[in-house]
This record gives C-alpha cells, structure tokens and sequence, in this order.
C-alpha cells in the first residue's frame, strides 16, 4: 500500500475515533440519538474540514462519503454501547487521545502532499487534532480540554512536527515516519490523562497582568 493509500484509511480510523469521543460527550448530555450522530459527526470531520478550507482543498468528506458513513456508524453504535460503560469520562479522555495522535500526524502529512511549506503543515497537523473537539466541547457547553493544565495542544505539535522531523530522513519511508509520529503525541497525551504531565502553567509577577 502506498503513502496515500494508508493515509487514506488510517483518516478513517481517525474520524471513526473521534466521531466516538463526541457521541460519547453527546452521552454525558443524554442525548438522543440523532445528538449522538450530530455531535460524533462535528467531531470526528470538523478539525479536517477546517484544514482542507484553508488549504484551499476539496473539504474531504464531501468528495468521499465514506467518512459521513463512518461517522453515523460509530455514533450510532456509541448510542446503544455508552450505558454499558460505566466509566464513560474515562472513555472519553483515550478516544480523544487516540483521534489526536492520529490526526495531528495525517493532518501535517496531507499539507505536505500538497506541497505546504513544512511550518504550515505542522500548524495544520495541531488544527486537524484539535478543532473537532472545540466545536464539539463549545456546543455542548463543556469545559473545552484545550484549556485545562494537562498537555493537549503540545501533544499534536509534538506529533505534526515529529513528522515533519521524520519524512526529512532520506533512509526513512514516509509510511513509516506516519506511524511512527503517532507515538510521541500519544505518549505525551497518556501520560497527562494518567499522571496529569503538563507544561509550567502563567504565573504573574509583581502587579503585572
């Protein structure tokens, strides 16, 4: 399978995740489930969707309705599988971190392809990760995990660059350096879901702001 071919569907395994952490906020709210195909929708195209607009790209899911499917799918599924869990927060917190790993690497990689200079792809790589969630925490009135102490955004940057870092290696297949950027964003968001790893947080000095 080439560089395409596994970005391809490793993109799907990616909204599929993150279609499952927004029907699982959408759980937190009792929703029925059309909220749950709305919210798990939003989430899991909404950070692509932002990065193929200003890449000035064909929005993705539009072209291949196969993400639409894959998110009513999962959602759905959330719907009957969520009373089940008992800790769904839980849940929640590692389907989030799988979809960031996942998109802030594909994100960077797709710019790439597209022959966006390296800076613009590792920003697109954070934006993929990230923006789906935003709207899906906003929406539902939810505490957004972009701003709370625990490293989030340093996740994706770590991933998106770790990529760029990688492809720049001669010896190194991109497919290869996909998966292996993968590891450090997910590495990096586990450790704050488990020991609450995070970066010195603003302090003011003196009387200043």
């Amino acid at each position: 399978m080439n560089l395409a071919g596994i970005i391809a569907y490793c993109d799907l395994v990616a909204v599929g995740v993150f279609a499952a952490s927004g029907a699982l906020a959408a759980a937190e709210k009792r929703l029925d489930v059309l909220g749950f195909v709305l919210f798990g929708t939003i989430t899991g195209v909404g950070g692509g969707t932002l990065r193929d607009l200003l890449l000035q790209l064909p929005v993705f899911w539009i072209s291949d309705v196969r993400y639409l499917w894959v998110c009513i799918t999962v959602s759905a599924l959330t719907w009957y599988i969520a009373p089940m869990l008992s800790v769904r927060r839980k849940v929640l917190l590692w389907a989030d971190a799988m979809g960031l790993a996942l998109f802030s690497v594909l994100g960077c990689a797709k710019a790439l392809q597209y022959d966006a200079p390296w800076i613009v792809a590792v920003v697109m790589g954070v934006m993929s990760a990230s923006f789906g969630g935003l709207i899906r925490d906003t929406l539902l009135g939810r505490e957004s995990v972009l701003l709370g102490a625990e490293i989030y955004v340093t996740a994706a940057l770590v991933g998106a660059g770790m990529y760029v870092a990688l492809v720049s290696n001669a010896f190194l297949e991109p497919s290869a350096a996909l998966l292996l950027a993968m590891v450090p964003a997910f590495i990096l968001r586990a450790g704050a879901i488990q020991a609450g790893w995070h970066l010195p947080s603003y302090r003011r000095l003196g009387n200043g702001p």
